[in-house]
């Protein structure tokens, strides 16, 4: 492991985020030499970023933590496009109304990790359509598409793996590299950004900038890679059986993102207390050392302090708190995810598998099915063995229905 001197560099290694750089001793004595501006891009292809792409906002953080300033880039322009890597089919094409939208709700998201201003280290957040929309075609080919190889194109692993699949790759998808690369380009003459970080199936897009600021002229630019992030047990991290972990509170609430990272694998804790919260490095270790039930404690550390981040400090303590009354009390905490139901379905009755959808706790009348044949759910704290129970008002008690699956999810069901 190199050993960097620069504070930022130093921290990243430290807690784990760096897989690859373009020129370790370069970048290190860039960060030591000035006030750094770096960039990571995010594509506005849903209304929230998941917990996946809170590696990358984390860079951010300590980037600016350390005395530098991030750019967090909107990619409003390259969502019209769509980003080939890692995917076997063209993702879905969206309107611009959508792209706004969505991009106007991931900004809130920003503004709990980063402090945004008019300051040389206050955060900024530009978008790539201010200036991928403007471009002329024929003009953009002759001056930056001389510098581009086919060749060097189709090495990329966000084309070639493709393509090794034989899975269909558009036009339109193989002009994102171009665009990505033109971004830095762009960013280093308006903000003079110098590096662009980001996971490491961006690699080729990243260099690919790196070569096209050389080509163009601007000072040397550099990239910064992160390991791919899966769970120890190699399941994709943001995902659940249920669907993404959302970073935007109304799209998911404080309890079920903290039970997310109170559910993490044991494995996952010391490396997950590293990459997503900002203690101390000595207090990571003291609880990454933890042992047998001792290491539930480190779980429930993890889970308030992430949800803090993202949801309040307040919010983080009260979801702490829910779980407690809930599973060492046995108490029917209020402050569980709720969901309504109308007073006349329960008079008519529910089927239990549409509720347990609705309720998030199966993806599908299929998983639910399973889950009850695995006997995983209760109602009301009782077994339901029975795919084909209907759920009446007299199921209510105490005017609410709690459904759980497993000993750690349960939501409860109001009448409205």
């Amino acid at each position: 492991m190199t050993s960097f001197k620069s504070e930022f560099l130093h921290t990243l290694s430290e807690r784990g985020f760096i897989h690859q750089t373009s020129d370790d001793a370069g970048l290190d004595a860039l960060f030591q030499k000035e006030i750094v501006s770096a960039y990571i891009g995010f594509d506005c292809t849903a209304p929230s970023l998941h917990a996946g792409s809170m590696v990358q906002i984390m860079m951010l953080h300590w980037l600016q933590k350390t005395g530098h300033r991030p750019v967090p880039l909107m990619g409003g322009g390259t969502s019209m496009v769509g980003d080939p890597s890692g995917k076997d089919e063209s993702r879905k094409m969206l309107t611009v109304e959508d792209i706004n939208r969505n991009k106007a709700s991931i900004r809130k998201v920003f503004e709990n990790f980063l402090t945004f201003g008019d300051g040389e280290r206050d955060a900024v957040m530009p978008d790539n359509a201010d200036w991928l929309l403007k471009i002329n075609y024929v003009e953009f080919l002759r001056d930056y598409g001389k510098n581009f190889s086919v060749n060097a194109m189709l090495s990329r692993d966000s084309v070639k793996l493709r393509l090794e699949r034989q899975q269909h790759l558009s036009f339109l998808e193989f002009n994102y590299m171009i665009l990505q690369a033109y971004d830095f380009v762009e960013l280093n003459r308006r903000y003079n950004c110098r590096l662009q970080m980001g996971g490491s199936d961006q690699w080729g897009n990243i260099v690919s900038g790196v070569d096209l600021g050389r080509r163009s002229g601007t000072p040397e630019l550099f990239a910064l890679t992160t390991p791919l992030l899966a769970t120890s047990s190699g399941a994709k991290m943001g995902k659940t059986a249920s669907g993404a972990v959302w970073l935007n509170p109304d799209m998911l609430s404080a309890y079920d993102f903290w039970q997310y990272w109170r559910n993490c694998e044991d494995a996952d804790v010391g490396r997950f207390l590293k990459l997503f919260t900002t203690l101390p490095m000595d207090e990571v270790t003291r609880l990454a050392a933890l042992e047998d039930g001792e290491l539930n404690e480190a779980k429930k550390v993890l889970a308030t302090e992430v949800t803090a981040i993202v949801h309040g400090r307040s919010n983080a303590e009260q979801a702490s708190e829910t779980a407690r009354k809930t599973f060492e009390e046995g108490a029917l905490s209020t402050d569980l995810p709720t969901i309504s139901i109308s007073a006349d379905e329960l008079v008519s009755g529910s089927g239990i598998l549409t509720l347990l959808v609705n309720a998030g706790l199966a993806s599908s009348n299929g998983e639910a099915r399973r889950h009850i044949k695995g006997g995983a759910v209760k109602i009301n704290d009782e077994p339901c063995k029975d795919e084909r129970a209907v759920i009446t008002k007299d199921d209510l008690a105490d005017g609410v229905i709690k459904l759980s699956f497993g000993k750690k999810r349960h939501v409860l069901v109001k009448p409205e």
